[in-house]
């Protein structure tokens, strides 16, 4: 009875970790990381393009002042650091497609008006 109790469990045990190893594999596919600089009125890159169904993690730092980051029509929204003060994170769920714009959010000069990217979602 020990015997097949142990069997049981290691099987058990060996499908349960089949199944983390294939979610863990199958989250780290879905998800993206982007880095953006920003500064001079730009965001670098300015345009991104993802699949449907991905997660993207904007990592952003400035090479000159505070900026914002804001994903228009969203929540989303987040103050970049000035140079040499660190990087900020934004987690996006891409979850619907279309076109997403985003956009300086924090005045930074004359250009402000014209800091902005696009976020494309395909299917």
């Amino acid at each position: 009875m020990r015997r097949r109790t142990r069997s049981r469990r290691a099987t058990l045990g060996g499908v349960l970790l089949a199944v983390s190893l294939a979610a863990a594999q199958a989250s780290s596919q879905d998800r993206r990381v982007v880095r953006i600089l920003a500064e001079r009125f730009t965001f670098t890159p300015s345009q991104i393009t993802v699949k449907r169904g991905t997660i993207v993690e904007f990592r952003l730092r400035s090479d000159d002042t505070n900026h914002g980051f804001h994903i228009v029509g969203s929540n989303a929204s987040v103050i970049i650091p000035k140079r040499g003060r660190g990087e900020a994170t934004l987690v996006f769920d891409a979850d619907a497609a279309g076109r997403y714009t985003f956009e300086c959010s924090k005045m930074c000069g004359a250009g402000h008006s014209f800091m902005r990217g696009s976020i494309t979602v395909e299917e």
